[in-house]
């Protein structure tokens, strides 16, 4: 039996592993109650250190301004994961990958930041990249110039808002390759280069965690750039076989800095 049909049933308890998810908290420790109240002192307002800013975009001699690979000569590839959805499946997925002892990019919506923006540290404290899938995830190569242009600098003042910078990549919304226009309002935001990729695993399609560690384990090859989805229960699915498939045939699943690096 493959290691992906060893897998198959992790589909059908997906549900309860997000429970899991959704279930982890803390409790306050407060002074018993059987102790004398401490006698009061005047109170300071509280400093805590600012965190210190995530990595931003740099250059990569040598790349086209898009990126759809990295060296195929490196036992090395790139998960990268269109960040919006379901917070719960997005922490499912980076709980799996850092399991594995995997790091995955994730390009995040801005809205979706707005909505969760504690999901930003979360991503950035589990050692993984960070970068900028547009504000709102609308179609950009339909836009105007300002309109495209807002889209991809709103969410980079999002990220520098939470992070303090603007990400370290920026992939297009709603397609794979991005326009000569988007390419140029791109680096006018401050990204050198545009993150595409050259294995789709059609994880939005919802064909089963089996199937979406097929088609990836099936199509990347050294230096692969892979797109998937944080707001799919197929995706969460799948990542066991898919990461374990990755492992016996030799790669591994770096951010993309470090897999160009």
């Amino acid at each position: 039996m493959t290691s992906i049909d060893r897998r198959g049933t992790l589909r059908a308890g997906v549900g309860a592993a997000l429970t899991g998810v959704l279930a982890t908290g803390c409790t306050d420790g407060g002074p018993s109650p059987a102790q004398p109240a401490p006698p009061a002192t005047p109170s300071r307002p509280s400093r805590r250190p600012r965190p210190a800013s995530a990595p931003g975009p740099r250059p990569f001699p040598g790349q086209p301004v898009e990126i759809e690979h990295g060296p195929r000569d490196r036992d090395r590839v790139a998960l990268t994961f269109h960040g919006h959805g379901d917070p719960a499946t997005a922490r499912a997925v980076l709980a799996e990958a850092e399991r594995a002892g995997a790091r995955i990019t994730v390009l995040a919506v801005g809205s979706w930041l707005d909505t969760y923006p504690e999901l930003a540290r979360r991503i950035l404290d589990g050692g993984h990249d960070l970068g900028n899938h547009t504000h709102r995830h609308l179609s950009i190569s339909t836009m105007s110039a300002t309109q495209a242009y807002a889209e991809i600098s709103d969410c980079a003042e999002r990220l520098r808002q939470l992070t303090g910078s603007i990400g370290t990549w920026f992939r297009p919304s709603r397609t794979q390759y991005a326009t000569p226009l988007v390419s140029r309002l791109a680096r006018r935001a401050g990204y050198p280069h545009v993150l595409s990729y050259d294995v789709d695993s059609l994880d939005f399609t919802s064909p089963g965690g089996p199937a979406v560690a097929r088609n990836v384990v099936g199509q990347t090859r050294r230096g692969s750039v892979v797109s998937l989805h944080f707001g799919y229960a197929d995706t969460v699915a799948a990542l066991p076989a898919l990461l374990d498939g990755l492992a016996h045939r030799g790669l591994r699943a770096v951010t993309t800095t470090e897999l160009l690096i």
